[in-house]
């Protein structure tokens, strides 16, 4: 701020402020006044990035919990057909896989008998995800 005579008044000494040189806040070190706030605005978008990168870990986390079921859905029917194929236990084989993937909340999408007693077992889980249906394949027989 300058200090300027006001014209006319002699030899008075009353000054007034003159704006044209006063410090203005938008300038020097502290920034300007259009970044005000955006410190807010970064946090908030920083916020979001993550809670999307949380929910998409959830997802997955979500997709491989089902995937486990699916596959532990399948051992379970494979080993219950491979007992009935053998005898062990009563009934069809795939009718028998059939009801143990259902009791597991997976229905038996293949199942086919093969060489050695052997039985191959194919489920999908009822429940879906959004990235879709969880598989499961297994395998059994006797023991070797």
């Amino acid at each position: 701020m300058t200090r300027s005579k006001e014209p006319g008044t002699g030899s008075r000494d009353r000054t007034v402020l003159s704006r044209r040189h006063a410090p203005d806040h938008t300038d020097g070190a502290a920034g300007t006044n259009r970044e005000r706030g955006s410190g807010t605005v970064l946090a908030a978008g920083l916020a979001l990035v993550v809670m999307m990168a949380m929910a998409l870990m959830l997802l997955l986390a979500q997709s491989a919990v089902l995937a486990s079921r699916a596959a532990s859905a399948a051992d379970l029917a494979a080993l219950a057909a491979a007992d009935a194929l053998r005898g062990l236990a009563p009934g069809e084989p795939c009718t028998v896989a059939a009801e143990v993937g259902a009791r597991h909340g997976a229905a038996v999408v293949g199942c086919r008998e093969g060489a050695g007693q052997t039985v191959e077992v194919r489920t999908e889980l009822v429940e879906r995800t959004v990235f879709g249906a969880a598989h499961g394949r297994s395998r059994a027989g006797p023991p070797p």
